[in-house]
């Protein structure tokens, strides 16, 4: 079951899962996007609210879940303009799929971010275990979260893993309200209009990932064996490191004109808390993690992918 499976990352795992596993054996459920044609006719898609912890029981019991994929969350800055919301939705849509978890006994995959870390920790290869203060409500409920799975599998045994997520770019889905999307609506700007207006500054360095290298995290931590997981906090994946100028002139490269402009606002603050590159040596030793992508390869694919949409009129 993918809980979330409308939004950024749920829309393209899910699609990934039923290549893998057959498309009646993996359950999409969202709570208000409508869902893609191809999500649609691939496998079965239910609605619910992880918040309606009765439903996603049902939903569980019903399909016969063994695998719960957990995606449902509200992003950093769309969560620091409603503080409140975004610790109701992120942390008890968790602690519900816990529950069911222990009492059905289902394993868990629950991404949690580098918004777990803050000031006060090393900002250039972050190590895998460090001081954690963040400083938005989102990095709050990811530190939160992490600490309440670790607790749930020393305690009940749930087999929970989790990474913790680079900025994540892809061209399936639009920007969803986080501070690494300048990375996303950079490449989606200069196809519509060869132009883009930057929320942080020029220098501004974050660990990237692209969506492939994404999905290929959260299938092959939930495929390892368990006795050769040493955490279950989340595990640190760096991925790619860039700076905002550096990105902007891989865009010019492949669109001649593109004009940027740079225009700062609070999500620059949050940038500026969070690290520029992460050691995830662990996550490599531990089972086998490594980027596949580099950032030349994921432009072009971005670049193909979007003006392909374009001249089809869905962008």
């Amino acid at each position: 079951m993918v809980l979330g499976a409308t939004g950024q990352i749920g829309s393209e795992l899910i699609l990934e899962l039923r290549k893998r596993f057959g498309g009646k054996n993996v359950i999409g459920v969202g709570h208000s996007r409508t869902p893609s044609k191809d999500i649609l006719e691939s496998g079965p898609y239910e609605t619910g609210n992880v918040l309606d912890v009765k439903r996603i029981e049902e939903l569980c019991q019903k399909h016969d879940v063994g695998t719960i994929y957990h995606l449902a969350a509200v992003l950093s800055g769309v969560g620091e303009k409603d503080p409140q919301f975004a610790w109701d939705l992120n942390m008890n849509g968790l602690i519900n799929v816990l529950e069911i978890a222990r009492k059905r006994n289902i394993k868990v995959f629950w991404p949690s971010s580098i918004a777990v870390f803050g000031n006060n920790c090393p900002h250039v290869d972050t190590p895998q275990d460090t001081v954690l203060q963040p400083t938005t409500m989102y990095g709050v409920t990811k530190v939160a979260g992490e600490l309440l799975c670790d607790y749930y599998h020393r305690k009940y045994g749930v087999d929970v893993r989790s990474v913790r997520y680079a900025g994540i770019i892809s061209a399936e889905t639009p920007p969803g309200g986080g501070t690494t999307d300048y990375a996303v609506a950079i490449f989606y700007e200069a196809v519509r209009k060869n132009s883009y207006t930057c929320f942080v500054n020029e220098r501004t360095v974050l660990p990237m990932m692209y969506m492939p290298d994404c999905i290929n995290a959260a299938i092959g931590i939930m495929e390892a064996p368990a006795e050769r997981l040493t955490t279950r906090l989340g595990y640190n994946l760096n991925g790619l490191n860039f700076s905002a100028a550096e990105l902007a002139d891989i865009v010019k490269e492949r669109s001649p004109g593109f004009v940027i402009s740079y225009e700062p606002d609070f999500r620059q603050a949050i940038a500026d808390s969070w690290p520029d590159s992460m050691d995830d040596s662990r996550a490599t030793h531990d089972w086998g993690w490594k980027t596949e992508w580099n950032l030349e390869r994921l432009a072009d694919d971005m670049f193909e992918k979007l003006r392909k949409r374009k001249a089809e009129g869905k962008l």
